[in-house]
């Protein structure tokens, strides 16, 4: 096993170069042979985290290991584009999950981008697109009229209309990463530009076009993650809920009233904060869940009962220790990373803001 490149990922009281080092280990100790990140051996793999995990690799710059799970990917994509929900520890022959969730099956854009803007290899770009271009158009085909996508296409094939304002947010940076492979490429995707413009429209001025899971932290703060909300509507979004859901020193709700915080959704929101100028406030939260860090495997636990003083559930996922390492390498000025969350020259789509 090779020694993960650490520099940007050393951030005092968050994390040391070994103690880096050892959760980039961690990741790819749970990595199958033949590419697959499952949330950890034994569990299931779906194809959001997967990516997530990778795009953490790619940050310490374990870009073989990346690659392999971007192959992954391209090798078991269904014909229609999509890929399924849930794959038994990874393995692509024991389907654990045959419905299709739209934000799973969009987000690898944003993986292929990440792994280009790390590597700049085009021929992995080229080699990537068909898979991309299938994907996208999958997940467009659930676009309803109003804007929003979607969330699933049930195992009988009978799509959603009903759509998620977290897995919405997602798809907005999905498309606009697809549109940046896609302008890379130099194969202009007008349809893919109004498709964005009108999915950040309805997440920007129409809540009632999704359902209601306002007590889910994600839905506070992924608009702002996924770029659909910016500047001051950006920070207005972080403020009006920041007393609800964080809990000092420990880290984000899940859900409110639950006395339930999480990693993964502590470090995305540390992500979203850095994404608007507030990195000192995304390094606060870092440091709050460190609580979470298992020493031996340099992994993270998904979550902690407050209340009850306890680690719950007790598992140690890849895509928990993921949204960690992006976290802190967006903070330490990784280009890709930084470009990705950032949306350094993301195209914005053709927002009709006006209806």
């Amino acid at each position: 096993m090779t020694t993960p490149r650490t520099e940007h990922l050393v951030l005092p009281g968050v994390l040391t170069a070994e103690q880096a080092a050892a959760t980039v280990r961690g990741i790819l100790a749970m990595q199958r042979e033949d590419g697959a990140i499952p949330w950890f051996r034994g569990h299931h793999l779906d194809p959001w985290d997967h990516t997530e995990a990778a795009m953490a690799l790619d940050a310490a710059g374990e870009h073989e290991a990346a690659e392999r799970a971007y192959r992954w990917l391209a090798r078991h994509q269904n014909e229609d584009g999509s890929w399924y929900a849930a794959y038994a520890d990874g393995a692509h022959d024991e389907v654990t999950d045959r419905a299709r969730e739209s934000n799973f099956v969009a987000y690898i854009a944003v993986g292929v981008w990440h792994h280009y803007l790390s590597t700049g290899d085009d021929t992995f770009l080229d080699r990537m697109w068909p898979c991309v271009y299938a994907a996208v158009e999958w997940v467009l085909g659930l676009q309803q009229p109003g804007g929003q996508i979607g969330w699933r296409q049930g195992e009988d094939g009978t799509p959603a209309t009903d759509a998620l304002l977290t897995g919405s947010s997602s798809i907005h940076q999905a498309l606009r990463c697809a549109l940046a492979i896609a302008e890379q490429r130099e194969e202009a995707q007008p349809d893919w530009e109004l498709a964005a413009g009108a999915l950040r429209h309805a997440i920007r001025r129409h809540p009632e076009r999704f359902l209601d899971k306002d007590r889910y932290s994600m839905d506070w703060y992924y608009p702002v993650l996924g770029g659909a909300l910016t500047g001051a509507e950006a920070e207005a979004r972080i403020a009006e809920s920041w007393d609800r859901f964080v809990v000092p020193g420990l880290g984000v709700r899940c859900v409110v009233p639950n006395p339930w915080v999480t990693g993964g959704e502590s470090c995305e929101l540390a992500l979203a904060l850095w994404a608007v100028g507030e990195s000192d406030r995304a390094l606060d939260i870092l440091k709050s869940v460190q609580h979470l860090r298992d020493a031996d495997s340099g992994l993270y636990w998904t979550g902690y009962v407050f209340d009850d003083e306890a680690i719950w559930p007790r598992e140690l996922t890849t895509w928990t220790a993921g949204s960690l390492l992006l976290a802190v390498a967006a903070l330490g000025g990784h280009e890709a990373t930084c470009a990705v969350f950032g949306g350094t020259h993301l195209p914005a789509g053709l927002d009709p803001d006006c209806c």
